[in-house]
């Protein structure tokens, strides 16, 4: 068998940021890829909501896209014992996100090593486009422990730059406030602060991805409408099944997202009328508890969005044959995998903060 492990002594292959930020892309390079010719590629979802090997992606050849289990011939694996990669990556394909929130719990609960656990970050960018999104989260914190009047600590960011202010006894003077204020030892503060900005960045990151996509399933609603008032198709009676399941697991879908972050919202709301780190870190369990639920529901329906505004652009782009061939072909395809992801949510409960 060859040496798989021949150039483990090879540069660090960079991640792109759209990569890093994506729902359903998960570059290969950061989990314990054997085959060399697989560290670069990435293991994306396509509309069916299969795991995907992408060889390459190119704006002039397009998508080369290869099933997890068209590897063996692909790249001349034995097919007794399975390669190693295989088993890894079938594992990988059943993942329903590859969001970094969800990867950081589903790779540890099945015992998938990460290369660079920096990788499972958000990027720059997408943190500095989550800016306003986090104010909502951040400012609250703030205010409550600083004050109205307290012109110097204005965001989140101000507080974190307290640990390299020049004046040290200021700056220590205010860290304790915050301190005492949380009921922790100041040691403690710098966790603390990690942790708040992390898991609010992360409730920030899918309100965004729920805001990106809500246009795109509007649209897709309506075009189902339609569709089923067209004269050849009102007669299917296999299609206008179809739609109407598929605009009603759509609608149910939203509704408990929309549901999740309004009591996010609430929990989040009575920790601030008291704040203490305990308070907080009940908040952080429940919020914690639903990523691997909210990113797959997410990762499905942006998949499936994508997938419809990218054949059809405009409400008048493809005929009513055209789309209703295409959503019994791709669209309805993996449907059943959303309803599992909710099938397997935890019951939603909100912190006792009496």
């Amino acid at each position: 068998m060859p040496n798989d492990h021949a150039d483990d002594d090879a540069e660090d292959i960079a991640i792109k940021d759209a990569d890093r930020d994506s729902l359903h892309i998960l570059p290969l390079s950061i989990v314990p890829i054997r085959t060399p010719g697989l560290r670069r590629a990435r293991l994306i979802k396509n509309a069916r909501l299969e795991g995907v090997v992408e060889i390459f992606d190119d704006i002039e050849t397009g998508s080369g896209q290869v099933g997890i289990d068209g590897l063996p011939k692909e790249f001349d694996w034995p097919n007794s014992p399975p390669h190693p990669d295989l088993i890894l990556l079938r594992r990988l394909g059943l993942l329903p996100s590859y969001d970094v929130y969800s990867l950081r719990i589903l790779l540890r609960d099945n015992d998938i090593s990460i290369n660079d656990h920096k990788a499972l970050q958000l990027s720059e960018a997408k943190k500095k486009e989550l800016t306003d999104y986090m104010r909502t989260f951040t400012r609250p914190l703030i205010m409550e422990i600083y004050g109205k009047d307290d012109m110097e600590i204005q965001n989140f960011e101000h507080v974190i730059a307290l640990f390299r202010d020049p004046d040290v006894d200021k700056a220590r003077e205010k860290l304790e406030m915050m301190a005492e204020k949380l009921d922790i030892g100041l040691a403690e503060l710098p966790k603390f602060l990690e942790d708040y900005g992390d898991v609010f960045l992360s409730l920030s990151y899918y309100r965004r991805c729920l805001d990106e996509i809500e246009p795109i399933i509007s649209t897709f609603l309506d075009a189902l409408d339609e569709l089923r008032q067209n004269y050849q198709l009102k007669t299917d009676a296999n299609f206008i099944n179809t739609s109407n399941m598929m605009t009603s697991t759509v609608n149910g879908l939203m509704v408990l997202i929309t549901k999740r972050f309004e009591s996010f919202d609430r929990s989040t709301k009575d920790m601030w009328d008291n704040i203490s780190a305990d308070r907080f870190r009940e908040v952080e369990k429940i919020i914690k508890s639903y990523h691997t639920t909210i990113g797959g529901e997410l990762c499905a329906l942006s998949v499936k969005m994508n997938a419809w505004a990218k054949v059809f652009p405009r409400p008048d782009a493809g005929g009513p044959v055209r789309r209703s061939d295409f959503i019994m072909s791709e669209m309805r395809q993996g449907i059943d995998k959303i309803r599992k992801i909710e099938a397997q949510a935890p019951k939603m409960t909100e912190p006792d903060t009496a």
